[in-house]
């Protein structure tokens, strides 16, 4: 009985995860006729930075403190190779987006041979290679300038990106199938797997799963998708910087998980649209945005453990 129980809580749960979806969907076919579309494009680019990043330590208990390498990197490649080789949109996004995941494969293989605080530093430290390279290669990233300018070119050869509208879409469709993909593994056999090794490593290994290779592989997925963000973000804004790549983002994309919350699906995406509304709309207050973000963080940490998403489940009494 209990069995049957817990498989129609399960059951309730996939359909209540699917109608925010649908809807979440439903809101962004008609969002750009009341809001800004770049505004809601850089949300969704960021929400899905957060959502890579979710997967990582939500559901895979990695802290990384270096996640802005492989956005970073993504948008630089993505944008050096739609100024400089001419390539279509759709095939320099995936250029970055494969070195991303090339550079995750690398970075990933160093930093799981350590775990907790010892993980979380050699990350750093990568991260903050990556970052003086594109600060010293001014003939590939442009230097302190970074790389300006970036043809948005025509998706397919066929849909114009140059206009807003058009671009939205692809973002849009870029999100949504990100958002799915993640769906996907957190609720296949491997990501049940991940969450185990997260739970009780040891436990995993005593069970014969290969902990590593299962870290490895969500690593590199991670950074995948956190490279794909990165790279639709270098055709929206037409710029890939020096900010991209920084520390600071890495440590902006922790804020936006922890603050929407922390192993949740749908957190990250409320931390994301957060923050980067506090940052556009706050902008005329200078540092004090800065601020009130450090604010609302430890508002979220004193008051609500499981971040926006959580409080909403404790209103609502949903398991979202």
């Amino acid at each position: 009985m209990a069995e049957l129980s817990n498989r129609e809580t399960d059951r309730a749960v996939a359909r209540l995860h699917r109608a925010v979806i649908l809807g979440l969907v439903a809101f962004l076919a008609v969002a750009p006729f009341f809001l800004y579309p770049v505004f809601i494009m850089k949300v969704l680019c960021f929400a899905l930075f957060a959502l890579a990043f979710n997967l990582l330590l939500g559901f895979g208990g990695l802290l990384s403190f270096g996640h802005a390498a492989y956005f970073g990197m993504a948008s630089y490649v993505t944008a050096y190779a739609a100024k400089h080789w001419h390539l279509t949109p759709e095939c320099a996004i995936l250029a970055g987006t494969a070195v991303a995941a090339a550079v995750g494969l690398i970075f990933g293989a160093i930093a799981i041979r350590r775990q907790g605080i010892y993980f979380a530093m050699i990350t750093l430290a990568l991260a903050q290679m990556l970052y003086f390279f594109a600060l010293q290669a001014p003939e590939f990233t442009g230097g302190e300038d970074g790389i300006q300018a970036v043809p948005r070119g025509a998706l397919l050869t066929v849909f114009d990106l140059s206009n807003d509208m058009t671009l939205y879409v692809m973002t849009t469709l870029i999100f949504v199938g990100g958002l799915l993909l993640l769906y996907r593994v957190i609720h296949s056999p491997f990501g049940q797997v991940c969450k185990a090794i997260r739970d009780d490593e040891q436990r995993a290994t005593s069970l014969g799963y290969d902990v590593d290779r299962y870290k490895l592989l969500i690593f590199v997925l991670s950074a995948t998708l956190a490279g794909l963000a990165g790279s639709t973000k270098a055709i929206i804004f037409q710029l890939a910087s020096l900010t991209d790549i920084h520390w600071s983002m890495s440590g902006e994309v922790v804020l936006m998980t922890l603050v929407g919350g922390l192993g949740s699906i749908f957190g990250p995406i409320l931390g994301a649209a957060v923050i980067v509304a506090m940052q556009s709309y706050l902008a005329p207050l200078g540092a004090w945005v800065t601020v009130a973000q450090g604010t609302i963080f430890v508002v979220c940490v004193l008051c609500f453990r499981e971040g926006l998403i959580g409080f909403a489940k404790k209103i609502t009494n949903t398991p979202l």
